[in-house]
């Protein structure tokens, strides 16, 4: 036996994919109707075009069918008029000496009134008055055929009987099933049987059939005249869009740094002027990257012209100096002194230059990676050993926290470590002699170290000018590393060559936190970061800047 509900889970998982799809097909719409303008045009304007039609419809409609009743009224009381007369003045000449005789002349003047043929004028009933003299002869109720005494109001009755003024009332006769009538009465006196009620009435079906005539006329021109709006919307909207898309087009092009892109111009119209403005726009844009790209290709040459023919020259000075510095412990105190500042400032001079060369390397597009299967772990041990003399004499202790399992990686040793010591580096120079905390992470596609220091930290201002090219956070502040402002800027460069991250996290008095981020497979976009930059516990909102920039914290904690 199936469990109970067995039979009721495809039906659930049915609607599931129903409301699924409804929802996909509802979502597809609103991107659609956001995504265009043309779309939002025509589907407004045509709805807008409907809603006058309906309305305009209504309205002549409505007018149209109460002129035609009120025609119909005016004939029908000058007509009923004049058959009362008539009848009337037939009861007036008439001198019938029995019962029977009144009804013979009622019947005769009824048949009369109603006109010949099927299609009627109109229908005639005379009925008995309320009010007849006592005496006189009795004389049923007459009817034309179709017709009941009983379908007559009693409000119109009463005022019928009530004065001698006709009266005239909209009636349905027909049960809701036909056209109504328009009952017209009044009063006559018959000889031998006193007053009676004299009733006409006049169908409206003529007026019914010109209604419906005009209401299918209504209906027709009113849908051909909302598609000729949306259709006149559409080439309209259409004509105006057109050149938006074009530019748009154009301006991604040019975006994409296809600065040959123009627009196209045709005839003298605003959107030729338009077109005419941004091919200008975009020549002068060229012509202006174009020189910024000289320039800048100017610069990297000059930075690595200067940076190679500097090295003979400081290759001689070192060498010289390095005699120099051997020499020292014969030299005069100031000189022996002159000796070690000399050997110290050459060493920053050279790293200069290396690190100048590297840049320009990165600027001329000419850095290739050289990446092999690497424990992370194994590099990070390796720069913590390299930086461990440094962070002795700062007096910070650097706590490693690794996994247990190897975390592999295809990544270029040599960048990797110039990356970790760099931050290392940073860390020890502003950690205040406070523990520095390294952190290696590591998930199915992704590897992450993390650098934390509890030092100065950095203010929401200059988070984002961390990895700028000579920039320092504290001009002011004494160096001990010797560093050349373009370490980071050199690490960022070396993350990005892998396809990573680098990320920073500060706050004023409570540190930073460095987080580089590579993808485990070489040539793989980064899929996720097992490491976060915020630092756990953090309890401050923070905003996220893009890969490279830096996140900025809401407050202290």
């Amino acid at each position: 036996m199936r469990a109970p509900g067995a039979l009721g889970r495809p039906r659930g998982a049915r609607a599931l994919r129903v409301r699924a799809l409804r929802r996909g097909a509802l979502r597809g719409v609103l991107r659609r109707w956001r995504g265009s303008l043309q779309l939002r045009v025509v589907a407004t304007t045509t709805a807008l075009g409907l809603l006058v039609a309906v309305a305009v419809g209504t309205y002549l409609l409505d007018a149209v069918a109460d002129g035609l009743v009120e025609e119909r009224r005016r004939v029908a009381l000058a007509d009923a008029a004049r058959a009362a007369a008539t009848a009337q003045a037939q009861f007036d000449a008439s001198t019938p000496r029995t019962a029977a005789d009144v009804e013979q002349l009622a019947g005769d003047v009824v048949s009369a009134l109603e006109g010949p043929g099927p299609d009627r004028l109109r229908g005639v009933l005379l009925l008995g008055a309320g009010g007849s003299a006592e005496g006189a002869a009795p004389v049923r109720d007459l009817a034309s055929e179709g017709l009941s005494p009983a379908g007559v109001p009693a409000g119109l009755r009463r005022a019928v009987t009530s004065t001698d003024v006709q009266q005239v009332q909209l009636v349905d006769l027909s049960g809701g099933t036909g056209a109504p009538s328009l009952v017209v009465g009044s009063t006559v006196t018959l000889p031998r049987a006193g007053e009676r009620e004299l009733y006409f009435v006049y169908p409206l079906t003529s007026e019914q059939r010109t209604t419906a005539l005009v209401r299918r006329t209504f209906a027709g021109g009113g849908l051909a005249l909302v598609v000729l709006v949306g259709t006149v919307a559409w080439v309209v909207t259409r004509l105006v869009v057109q050149p938006v898309r074009e530019a748009a087009g154009t301006a991604e092009r040019l975006a994409g740094g296809r600065l040959d892109e123009r627009m196209r111009v045709r005839g003298s119209d605003d959107f030729a002027r338009l077109a005419g403005a941004f091919n200008e726009m975009a020549a002068g844009m060229q012509q202006h990257i174009g020189r910024l790209e000289e320039l800048s290709r100017l610069q990297q040459r000059f930075v690595s012209d200067v940076s190679h023919e500097l090295r003979t020259p400081l290759t001689t000075i070192r060498m010289a100096g390095e005699v120099l510095h051997d020499a020292r412990a014969g030299f005069e105190p100031v000189a022996a002194r002159s000796a070690e500042l000399l050997m110290t400032q050459l060493e920053r001079f050279d790293t200069l230059l290396a690190d100048l060369l590297e840049i320009s390397r990165f600027d001329a597009g000419a850095a290739a990676l050289e990446p092999d299967p690497q424990d992370v772990r194994t590099l990070v041990h390796r720069v913590v050993d390299f930086t461990a003399a440094l962070a002795e004499r700062r007096g910070s202790a650097v706590l490693v926290s690794e996994p247990a399992s190897p975390c592999t990686a295809e990544v270029d040793a040599r960048r990797i470590e110039r990356v970790l010591r760099n931050l290392l580096g940073n860390a020890v120079e502003h950690g205040e002699s406070r523990p520095i905390e390294v952190t290696v992470v590591c998930d199915e596609r992704t590897v992450a170290v993390g650098v934390r220091d509890h030092g100065v930290g950095l203010a929401p201002a200059q988070l984002p000018r961390v990895f700028d090219r000579f920039w320092r956070a504290d001009p002011a502040r004494a160096r001990t590393t010797g560093g050349s402002g373009l370490g980071l800027a050199i690490a960022l460069e070396d993350t990005r060559l892998h396809g990573g991250r680098l990320d920073v996290w500060g706050s004023p008095g409570h540190g930073c936190h460095f987080v580089l981020t590579v993808p485990r497979a070489a040539g793989r976009p980064l899929r996720s970061m097992p490491l976060p930059v915020v630092p756990v516990g953090w309890r401050e909102p923070v905003a996220a800047l893009p890969a490279g920039r830096a996140v900025v914290p809401g407050g202290a904690p």
